[in-house]
């Protein structure tokens, strides 16, 4: 009788193709591993299988197929960059900005968003700052396109859905498809460092156990990830395969962040979850609010036994990397591992240039003239300050107080503080290196709807 319950749980939650995309992104993450070329294969797939989405939709579920193709491009971002799977390094956010142009041929854009519209405007001038202060060269595309590629990302994205109406269930869906492929890049650093002892080296961020890619990076999907699966782990868990289920994939992808021994993607996960369920148990009814409390507890007991997990795994350099001491249990003296002295630097390229800015990636190349090396910013804002002069205070000011505006009359979207919360911390650990603080940035203008309740009018009945 049991197993007969299983199975027609199974069937229930396989309604929505769940269960069945999970085994998908499984199997896409052994045939990467095992025939690296299937990277590339796969990325020329997502390009074609989503466009068409897009294109054959009607016009008015448009919306809903390209943010469920951003969120999935924004998801695969850092799997197909550590696999070599994409044919430029800012592939991803170009994809994501020629799926929302489609987006804003087919519906258009709000009358309200023409503030990111001059956001855009006062990104351009630091193009022309660095055309002369750098000149043309080979590589003046591709300096340029680096650092501009994100914020440029952020702002056609924002400009495609603020106050765009999309329905609950719809961004549910496209938060399952953000999880997918960090699914699968999960599954990728387990094959491809299966034990995290093997490859220790201190209380650094790990390289190996990051599948030999950038750990900021990988740390920072991973988080995202984290925050995705507590989503699904609370709204769409009704039953206990699915808690379990959920819970599984939630442990696997929090254990892999933290052993990559990058802070600020972790941090920034843990941050936008409690975000979340604070508005999620505060618009809840009191029969709701009894459930998220179970769930709550699970999810603690979840967090205690992946940490323990991972110590026991990294030997406790895990617990010396978060308290911020090196591997004899010192004390380090810069907790920021070098982030402050580049952001002070780009505030000092900000003071001797406060009206224009050094242009486009100029930060970077005035460091390297310097003799500091081939330092990129890990701070966004100092970034903007400094490579845009006064435009970037127009920017800050744009980016800030729009969606804050915006929430003063739209106050449904529950994952508002969470996805914004998600953006602003990312960009000062992590600039803008991939699309995920860009386009989870403008998730949070959306007008979210909820499906209305059928009204039940009782029959009358006539007596003669």
């Amino acid at each position: 009788m049991g197993l007969k319950r299983i199975k027609k749980q199974i069937n229930q939650n396989n309604r929505d193709h769940y269960i069945s995309l999970i085994a998908l992104h499984i199997v896409i993450a052994l045939l990467i591993h095992f025939i690296p070329f299937f990277s590339k294969i796969y990325f020329v797939g997502l390009i074609i299988y989503f466009f068409f989405r897009i294109l054959s939709a009607n016009i008015s579920k448009r919306p809903k197929e390209v943010l469920i193709a951003c969120c999935y491009i924004v998801g695969a971002e850092v799997l197909l960059r550590m696999t070599s799977g994409t044919f430029f390094y800012e592939s991803a956010k170009y994809l994501v900005i020629l799926y929302v142009l489609t987006g804003v041929f087919s519906n258009g854009i709000s009358s309200k968003a023409f503030s990111y519209f001059f956001y855009l405007v006062f990104l351009i001038p630091s193009i022309f700052v660095a055309y002369i202060n750098l000149g043309f060269d080979s590589n003046f595309r591709t300096n340029v396109a680096f650092v501009l590629s994100g914020p440029f990302c952020l702002g056609l994205s924002a400009l495609y859905l603020y106050n765009k109406k999309i329905m609950m269930r719809e961004v549910l869906q496209a938060l399952k498809y953000l999880s997918l492929p960090i699914i699968s890049m999960t599954i990728y650093l387990f094959l491809y460092n299966p034990s995290v002892k093997d490859v220790l080296r201190g209380t650094e961020s790990n390289f190996e156990a990051s599948g030999g890619f950038g750990p900021n990076q990988v740390a920072t999907i991973l988080g995202l990830g984290m925050f995705a699966l507590v989503v699904r782990l609370f709204m769409k868990s009704p039953n206990l395969f699915l808690k379990i289920l959920n819970a599984l994939l939630l442990g696997l992808i929090s254990y892999r962040g933290i052993i990559t021994f990058s802070r600020g993607g972790i941090f920034a996960g843990i941050i936008i979850i409690t975000v979340f369920l604070y508005f999620l148990f505060k618009k809840s009814s009191h029969r709701q609010k009894s459930r998220i409390i179970y769930s709550f507890i699970l999810l603690g007991i979840l967090g205690a036994s992946v940490w323990i997990i991972s110590s026991t795994q990294t030997e406790g350099l895990i617990d010396k990397r978060y308290a911020n001491q090196d591997p004899l249990g010192r004390e380090k003296e810069d907790l920021s591992t070098g982030r402050v002295d580049l952001f002070l630097d780009d505030l000092q390229g900000f003071i001797q240039n406060p009206f224009v800015g050094v242009g486009a990636n100029g930060a970077k190349e005035l460091r390297l003239q310097k003799g500091q090396g081939l330092k990129a910013s890990h701070n966004e804002i100092s970034r903007l300050l400094s490579e845009h002069g006064m435009f970037a205070l127009f920017i800050l000011l744009i980016l800030i107080f729009t969606p804050l505006i915006f929430r003063l009359n739209n106050k449904k979207n529950i994952f508002f503080y969470a996805l914004l919360g998600f953006w602003f911390l990312t960009i000062n650990h992590s600039a803008m290196r991939i699309a995920a603080p860009a386009f989870i940035y403008a998730l949070a203008l959306l007008n979210v709807q909820y499906e209305k309740r059928p009204i039940r009018r009782k029959r009358i009945i006539w007596q003669r």
